[in-house]
């Protein structure tokens, strides 16, 4: 028996509902080719003013950011309606541009066009800072103007965007929230993160343990609030206590305990997690990294590559700063290997990473092979290089590598300009270092600030002009810190200067009373010259304090490990054969004339 053929929907039919579940998508497109495409199919149906369409069209060319095409999208709409201006709202904020979204906002009030409570949530978006509280304030009072105060969407954005403008801001949002008539999980946890970001635990603990009803999010923020404040304690009984816990549960933890240096802690809770997720095997990987356990780092890495997990861009420029930060070079060079053997390899960002590691290892040839393999550099491309050779004395190159950048179209920074002022010191260009920092406001519009002040006062400090960094210190419009009086104290010690010393020591005291390694530093200065009964009296007052001062410590990798040692240390097992090499070492160098450090070649 012939079975009938099973009746299909006509060709066309199908293509109709394909296009229409593609108009639908349409807002999520990312493709700006595919969706060139759609575009065009739009026009060819003369569908380009339907007021379904055009606010999607908008919205999907922010997201590729191609905002000359969704602010031409709107145009060719006669008589736009609240929906499409909320649209272009929408993608100038997704395309970090406020100043334009706020002016989109007042042409809409110039239109006739009443908003809505959408249009005050994607303004409010776009705020965020000290210098917003006063938009913020007056969105707010729009707010209250069209009476969308009770709508509970906008309030919860308003405590959002208050949270963001300081600890007045937040404040207001304190105010806000307990005049609210209505209240849902989002008010909560808005304020309570608002709460976190000033500081303010206890009174975020006191407002989550008020919650009628508590999320994920809420234990979550709660928990992420103790952990950054180093509270792992009070952190784990609130673990404990979680009804359910996700990864995100378990990555803070592990954060937290890799945070306060409990790395064991840190590893029982990695292990235990019921699934771990890139950014759990991130965070135990550059815990490991930033304490310098070379093996843990390097074998959790290999461990993490073993179990298929690809790298992002966020896990590479954070293995990368962690290995940057505790000089493990071995690890990074791993990291490298990852990059150049996927499509990241050709990411500025993750290049960046990848110079200012390679930089701060000491490996400044395998840093400028990357910065000059980098096909779109940016500012901070220039910058780590420049830091980096500034760093390691290469201060002349430095500064042809400034030039360079500047011949290029760059404009240097406040960034830029510490790099530059460093290279000057580690050089010793005092004359040139003071031309650049008076200079920076006129030349490239950067006021100084304490970082360029503290670069130069221990520039002149170094280069023997003790008094006049000491009137600079002085004079400058920022109160000075403790770094500044320090570097000038290390001057006076350098060039024997015991009057003003005592002058320095005198300002540190009042910032830094307990501090016993400052006492040491004039005492040295007095021994050198020849005070022995100042000498004494600081040894006298150093013990009255009670806190020795603590001795620096070196660390040497060999064969991926790291030994720590520190002034006439002999804990180390071989340590009498460590001091014999040394010994034969300082005699072969007294007759060697010094070389200046060049590129290191691994």
């Amino acid at each position: 028996m012939q079975m009938p053929t099973p009746i299909r929907a006509p060709t066309w039919v199908s293509r109709r509902r394909h296009f229409e579940q593609k108009l639908w998508d349409l807002d999520k497109c990312r493709d700006i080719n595919q969706l060139k495409q759609m575009q065009a199919i739009v026009y060819k149906s003369n569908l380009q003013q339907d007021p379904f369409i055009a606010p999607k069209l908008i919205t999907a060319f922010s997201l590729c950011r191609q905002m000359g095409s969704a602010l031409k999208v709107f145009s060719q709409v006669p008589y736009p309606n609240v929906h499409l201006y909320n649209a272009l709202i929408r993608a100038h904020i997704h395309n970090f541009n406020s100043s334009q979204a706020f002016a989109t906002f007042v042409d809409m009030q110039c239109a006739g066009i009443f908003p809505d409570n959408f249009t005050f949530s994607f303004l409010l978006k776009g705020c965020s800072g000290k210098c917003w509280l006063s938009v913020v304030s007056m969105i707010h009072a729009h707010v209250v103007k069209w009476g969308f105060e009770d709508d509970i969407y906008v309030p919860n954005s308003l405590i959002d965007a208050y949270s963001k403008c300081g600890i007045v801001g937040v404040r207001t949002a304190g105010q806000l929230f307990r005049g609210m008539k209505e209240r849902d999980v989002v008010s909560w946890n808005s304020m309570i993160s608002a709460l976190l970001k000033v500081g303010d635990l206890s009174e975020a603990r006191k407002l989550f343990d008020e919650m009628p009803q508590r999320d994920r999010v809420s234990w979550n923020t709660m928990l992420d609030g103790y952990t950054k404040a180093g509270e792992m304690i009070v952190a784990f009984e609130l673990f404990k206590k979680m009804p359910l816990r996700d990864v995100v549960s378990w990555s803070t933890m592990v954060s937290g305990y890799c945070k306060v240096g409990d790395l064991e802690m840190a590893r029982m809770l990695f292990d235990k997690m019921p699934s771990k997720n890139l950014v759990s095997w991130t965070i135990m990987v550059s815990g490991y990294a930033e304490k310098g356990l070379v093996k843990e780092a390097i074998g959790l890495y290999m461990r993490m590559e073993e179990a298929g997990l690809k790298l992002d861009v966020a896990a590479i420029v954070s293995i990368l700063a962690a290995c940057a930060e505790s000089g493990m070079l071995s690890l990074g060079k791993r990291v490298h290997d990852s990059v150049e053997r996927s499509t990241y390899k050709f990411s500025t960002l993750v290049c960046n990473a990848l110079i200012d590691m390679y930089a701060k290892c000491g490996c400044l040839h395998k840093a400028y092979n990357v910065f000059n393999g980098l096909k779109k550099r940016d500012l901070v491309s220039w910058n780590a290089m420049i830091h980096g050779l500034a760093m390691h004395g290469r201060g002349k190159k430095a500064l042809e590598l400034f030039f360079r950048m500047k011949q290029e179209g760059f404009v240097p920074d406040k960034v830029t300009l510490v790099g530059i002022l460093c290279a000057c010191n580690h050089t010793g260009l005092v004359d040139e270092g003071i031309i650049y920092f008076y200079s920076m406001e006129k030349d490239y519009g950067v006021i100084p600030e304490i970082e360029h002040y503290g670069c130069l006062i221990d520039l002149l400090g170094r280069g023997g002009y003790i008094k006049e960094a000491f009137d600079l210190a002085r004079k400058m419009p920022l109160e000075p810190n403790i770094k500044i009086w320090g570097s000038l104290l290390g001057a006076c010690r350098m060039h024997k200067a015991v009057e003003l010393a005592d002058d320095v020591l005198n300002l540190l005291v009042k910032l830094e009373p307990a501090n016993a390694g400052k006492l040491s530093a004039l005492s040295n200065i007095y021994a050198v010259a020849g005070d022995w009964n100042n000498v004494a009296n600081i040894r006298l007052m150093m013990k009255s304090i009670g806190r020795p001062k603590q001795s620096g410590a070196s660390l040497l990798a060999l064969n991926d490990e790291y030994h720590e040692f520190t002034v006439m240390d002999k804990s180390h097992v071989k340590s009498d054969k460590i001091y014999h090499m040394i010994d034969g070492l300082s005699q072969h160098l007294k007759l060697l004339r010094p070389v200046p450090v060049g590129f290191c070649d691994e």
